[in-house]
């Protein structure tokens, strides 16, 4: 089997398993995620943070952007065609529908500071015990990733921490992942 057929096996299991918890479940679940990430010396120290607003079968995040938009800069990624472009958030009044996902994105200015980045939490469909991620195959946050040298945090459900996944030249590592 290739790495893209491995990549696509993992992708529909992963699926699986995450259909098989409620929202609510999610909800509880991903609150021991982002204390854990909360308390992490590299959230604690960073300034500007690159968050994401998550959808249903993500790690729960849009608590935990409203939270720290009151004492950090928190960019947002925004999917527009094959890149991701970064806002920051001012709230929610300031959320309009995503074109990529549906996911709610801030309007306004693009953030264009990435080197200002001090912190990515990165999701992703699964990550490995070497910190290796994998994403939806749209490599958008490898994309960007690969612009940056700040701190990367990868935070996921303990069923989306693997053992190994398949890489390749184009992902990028995290260097820390925090589950359950």
């Amino acid at each position: 089997m290739n790495i893209d057929e491995q990549k696509k096996e993992i992708r529909k299991r992963i699926k699986s398993l995450k259909g098989e918890i409620s929202l609510d479940v999610k909800k509880k679940r991903s609150l021991s995620i982002l204390n854990r990430l909360k308390n992490n010396k590299a959230f604690e120290r960073a300034k500007t943070v690159m968050l994401y607003w998550s959808m249903d079968d993500e790690v729960f995040t849009h608590d935990f952007v409203v939270e720290y938009a009151k004492t950090k800069t928190i960019i947002l990624p925004c999917v527009k065609g094959d890149v991701l472009e970064l806002r920051v958030f001012k709230g929610l009044e300031n959320l309009v529908d995503g074109d990529g996902f549906g996911i709610p994105e801030p309007s306004g200015d693009l953030f264009l500071g990435v080197d200002d980045i001090d912190l990515i939490v990165v999701p992703g469909v699964a990550f490995d015990n070497q910190n290796n991620r994998m994403g939806r195959g749209r490599a958008y946050y490898d994309k960007l990733l690969r612009t940056t040298n700040c701190e990367k945090i990868g935070i996921c459900f303990k069923f989306q921490l693997l053992e190994k996944v398949p890489t390749d030249e184009y992902d990028i590592k995290m260097d820390l992942v925090i589950s359950e």
